[in-house]
């Protein structure tokens, strides 16, 4: 990878390889979605204390209040907004129409209120919702929004767009988050983890993406709203460098106290690709980023969505996929047929 905004495979993946690749990224982001559900917005020690260290599908528990209820494998806002983004792309040729996804977004709320759920929008797309409603245009009500929701939902962004150049990539992205997210903040989180999914299905090994990750930050960065918070580049440059000396057993006190686990975009981003550096095994990452604390449902759905790219179907156990697909009736096969046909068109 370059400076430049260039990057480059590890490998030249057959469609059906890539197809796989595809359907594990999103299969990934459910997985980790549904093992960070009953534990998301709680602190270490309420963890600790009714789960210990998540290592599978547990159901919400005593202290579980924004999932409260929620049986096992369960997946939560993170996933089902990542089908609705993906749903859209499909529906408007590779291209998010602020307007009908304000549309969408909003009556995504109004149905998870109708049913009682307490799984609403984040505070950034929740307040863009807000200046909608009030008479704000679509394509300027994302000015101050900053946190992971624009993140946990780019991984169809990824799949259809190629990382050959990463500023025509991060001006996708930008795209589909300028409704909610039209910061630097905002727009270099979701760019990294876009940029990780996109070259994952050419091949890139983790090495790889984290590379292509923080490339996209960077140019991320500088697109939308300026507003003050960490550099995500910067800090997942250090992360990926500073995790691994830390001994294992330690691992998850240090990226809850010295990255953070909470919806800001620099430091939830940067502890899902910290985690995702570490190289261990996939299912294994995705239960520590369940175990941090705070938003792990997010952090967990979008190493999930990383590494399912990275290392395909083989990345997840058979149970576990079939797990979220049968709880929550998920096929994802027609989407990631759409998501694709629209990389091919744009790659030839």
């Amino acid at each position: 990878m370059t400076s430049t905004g260039s990057t480059h495979s590890t490998g030249n993946p057959t469609s059906d390889a890539r197809a796989g690749r595809a359907l594990a990224a999103m299969h990934g982001l459910a997985i980790g979605d549904a093992m960070g559900m009953p534990t998301q917005s709680m602190s270490l020690a309420q963890i600790r204390a009714d789960h210990g260290v998540i290592t599978g599908f547990v159901d919400a528990g005593p202290h579980q209040r924004i999932a409260a209820g929620m049986r096992a494998g369960s997946i939560t806002d993170d996933t089902e907004q990542a089908i609705l983004v993906g749903g859209l792309l499909v529906e408007g040729g590779g291209r998010l129409d602020p307007v009908r996804f304000a549309e969408a977004i909003i009556d995504w709320e109004r149905a998870m209120e109708a049913k009682g759920s307490l799984d609403l929008l984040g505070p950034s797309t929740k307040t863009a919702v807000e200046r909608i409603l009030a008479g704000v245009p679509a394509d300027q009500a994302g000015s101050t929004g900053t946190t992971n929701g624009a993140a946990m939902r780019i991984a169809p962004v990824g799949i259809a767009t190629p990382a050959t150049d990463l500023e025509t990539l991060v001006d996708t992205v930008q795209d589909a988050s300028r409704v909610t997210h039209d910061t630097g903040l905002g727009i270099a989180g979701a760019s990294a983890i876009a940029a990780a999914v996109s070259v994952g299905l050419d091949g890139a090994t983790r090495a790889d993406a984290i590379d292509a990750a923080i490339g996209a930050a960077r140019i991320g960065a500088t697109r939308g709203h300026w507003i003050a918070g960490a550099d995500i580049a910067d800090k997942t440059a250090w992360a990926r460098t500073y995790l691994p000396t830390v001994p294992d057993d330690e691992r998850i006190d240090v990226v809850s106290r010295l990255i953070g686990t909470s919806v800001a975009s620099q430091e939830s981003v940067v502890a899902a690709l910290a985690l995702v550096s570490l190289d261990l095994d996939p299912w294994e990452t995705l239960g520590i980023a369940a175990s941090i604390g705070g938003d792990t449902d997010t952090i967990a759905a979008m190493a999930g969505a990383v590494l399912g790219a990275v290392h395909g179907p083989d990345a997840w156990p058979e149970h576990a996929v079939r797990t979220v697909v049968e709880v929550n009736g998920l096929d994802l096969h027609p989407l990631i047929n759409g998501l694709l046909a629209i990389r091919t068109r744009t790659t030839d």
